[in-house]
């Protein structure tokens, strides 16, 4: 099943796995070898591969199917002339991350998180009290 997504969007595993000719347990098991592929975790370890985790895994199957190199080889490739050389361009930084560095807010908003913060201590402080209570 191919789906048309935009070249940024993330991909699941599966979509990974058809979109490369490879199962899936090969890119988990490309994982264990590879620290260089990350790809997003979410709810119960569901795997999401960003464009750059997309390249990085075809350069991957490039060595070893194409070129023919063994993991070591790749690996040692990898270790001497660098990810971000071979791919030729700098990887992307994790999405989320980046977004949460450089955001700024305004005074109202800073207000606002502040308020819908201490309005949370105060449930998470209800729900202890309720929570001891009722295991007495």
């Amino acid at each position: 099943m191919v789906v048309n997504k935009s070249k940024s969007a993330f991909r699941t595993i599966a979509e990974v796995a058809e979109e490369l000719g490879v199962a899936t347990h090969v890119l988990r098991f490309w994982e264990t070898k590879f620290p260089q592929i990350k790809p997003m975790k979410r709810n119960g370890g569901r795997r999401y591969y960003r464009p750059d985790d997309v390249r990085l895994v075809s350069l991957i199957k490039d060595f070893l199917y194409e070129k023919r190199y063994t993991i070591e080889g790749v690996q040692k490739v990898f270790k001497e002339k660098g990810v971000k050389n071979l791919l030729g361009e700098e990887i992307q930084k994790d999405f989320f991350e980046e977004n949460l560095l450089t955001a700024e807010l305004d005074e109202k908003s800073r207000g606002l998180i502040t308020a819908l913060m201490g309005q949370l201590r105060e449930i998470k402080a209800e729900l202890k009290t309720a929570l001891n209570n009722a295991s007495k």
